[in-house]
């Protein structure tokens, strides 16, 4: 079984918000409670596509099962949001693959880092951020959540020279 990864389509919309709030309802959390919230995915055109960024969805059988989107920050850094996988398909390395996937898209775009955060409760994405060379740059709590804000320094492909 592989994934699949292509770039979002308005037509994805319903699903990707149903996989956002099955995979929030799997560690405890909802829309709404502070940290998370979903008023973003009506506008991913707008938000993660328009302005320089990118959002990517993972297929399995043609069924979406995974995604991440990339939000420029400034010209230099994009925070990577949204990275999920569906809980029937979590533990086969579709979230490093996708996580790999957006970091190369960040360098693709011009991108030297990526930002993003988690919550202390979300034990497989913080292992996962630190499997991938992810650091900790700070912890805020946010109602009764700790939110850990993460980054990674890209490396951009070598250029060979002739």
């Amino acid at each position: 079984m592989s994934l699949t990864i292509r770039r979002y389509r308005w037509s994805d919309l319903d699903t990707i918000v149903a996989l956002h709030r099955i995979c929030l309802a799997q560690v405890g959390l909802v829309p709404g409670d502070g940290v998370y919230y979903d008023d973003d995915f009506p506008r991913i055109q707008e938000i993660y596509l328009a302005c320089g960024g990118d959002f990517l969805v993972g297929e399995v059988d043609s069924r979406v099962v995974a995604m991440g989107g990339l939000k420029p920050v400034d010209s230099h850094t994009a925070e990577i949001c949204r990275l999920r996988v569906h809980p029937a398909f979590q533990r086969r390395g579709f979230g490093a693959t996708m996580l790999a996937a957006l970091e190369r898209r960040a360098v693709e775009l011009g991108f030297v880092s990526v930002i993003g955060d988690t919550t202390l409760n979300q034990e497989a994405a913080l292992a996962l951020y630190e499997r991938q060379g992810w650091r900790e740059l700070s912890r805020e709590q946010v109602g009764g959540l700790t939110v850990v804000h993460i980054e990674k320094h890209l490396v951009p492909p070598a250029v060979l020279e002739l």
